[in-house]
């Protein structure tokens, strides 16, 4: 389980050094395959293969002319590819999600339970900002139990 946040820096080759915390969790379970994509293009998801997997798996069970289906995978196909981290703990991140994510220079890495979250620190900072947790978000939460 990836929890937490651990700033850190994209270098100018677009590489990012996975934070220690997570990097030893992805020794320990994972290996060094991952998928790296987004669903929006404004944050960079990172996904152990093993997890991305069973994501493919979930979407071989929706009929392939579902149109949910197909907005999603073009998504995650357009910003997505596979990479490996080298010796070094550093993974490459794809050019066409570097830039329209702007994950270049200082950023955020998140756990999100199963895969990582990369996203630039102000943009991410505005956002918190312009997008409180209201009462009816804490209630939809309560409804689940939390």
């Amino acid at each position: 389980m990836f929890r937490g946040n651990h700033p850190t820096r994209v270098d100018e080759k677009g590489r990012l050094k996975l934070p220690a915390e997570f990097k030893r969790r992805i020794d320990e379970q994972y290996g060094t395959q991952f998928y790296i994509t987004s669903k929006d293009g404004k944050v960079a998801e990172i996904y152990p293969l093993q997890e991305w997997e069973k994501v493919e798996q979930k979407l071989a069970n929706i009929p392939s002319m579902n149109p949910a289906k197909k907005k999603f995978l073009d998504r995650v196909n357009y910003y997505g590819q596979m990479a490996e981290m080298d010796g070094q703990g550093r993974v490459l991140l794809p050019q066409i999600l570097r830039e329209s994510a702007k994950v270049t220079g200082d950023v955020v890495v998140f756990g999100m339970q199963t895969y990582l979250e990369v996203a630039n620190r102000e943009a991410f900072q505005q956002n918190l900002e312009q997008n409180p947790l209201t009462a009816e978000d804490e209630q939809t939460l309560a409804d689940f139990g939390l």
